[in-house]
């Protein structure tokens, strides 16, 4: 499936969805303002590969990311690797959360690495960062969330598999 918006801004379309759509890749490739493809590039990017300002994906990156594996400033994650990451396994610059997390300066986790890990000051600086008050509130759905995430990036990831340039399934062997 291709769509590619008529409106475009900074030269950019306003949304490319590439599903499908063999490139010399082998995958299809959406670059947009709002991409949605197997590889997607945009300032909202949802894919199995998404690379934006916000990444949503099985692998993301961006300044904002989700997905299963995540590399943004902040980050969220089954794995999660940033300045500011929560997820299962969460590795960051500043301060981290998660199953195992490892900070240069906070962490909070069931093993925790940091300057300050699982103590009071730990705690009083992840209580007053939004980032991190806000992904609190979402701990009990993180494990929805991701699978969300990750359950759209995979289907978009196999409707790409299974769909040929002209639409006809491809044949796997």
């Amino acid at each position: 499936m291709r769509y590619t918006s008529s409106v475009k801004l900074l030269g950019f379309p306003l949304v490319d969805i590439a599903i499908g759509v063999p490139e010399p890749a082998g995958r299809a490739v959406a670059r947009g303002w709002i991409a949605v493809g197997d590889i997607a590039f945009g300032a909202v990017a949802l894919g199995g590969i998404a690379i934006g300002v916000v990444g949503l994906g099985g692998l993301s990156v961006g300044a904002f990311a989700i997905a299963g594996v995540s590399v943004g400033a902040w980050s969220i994650g089954g794995v999660a690797l940033g300045a500011f990451s929560f997820g299962g396994m969460s590795l960051a610059a500043v301060a981290a959360t998660g199953g195992l997390a490892a900070a240069g300066q906070y962490a909070i986790g069931g093993v925790a690495i940091a300057a300050h890990a699982n103590d009071e000051v730990s705690r009083s600086s992840f209580a007053s960062g939004d980032f991190f008050r806000y992904t609190g509130s979402l701990a009990p759905y993180l494990q929805w969330l991701i699978a969300v995430v990750v359950g759209l990036a995979a289907l978009v990831w196999a409707l790409g598999s299974r769909k040929g340039l002209d639409g006809s399934h491809r044949d796997p062997g």
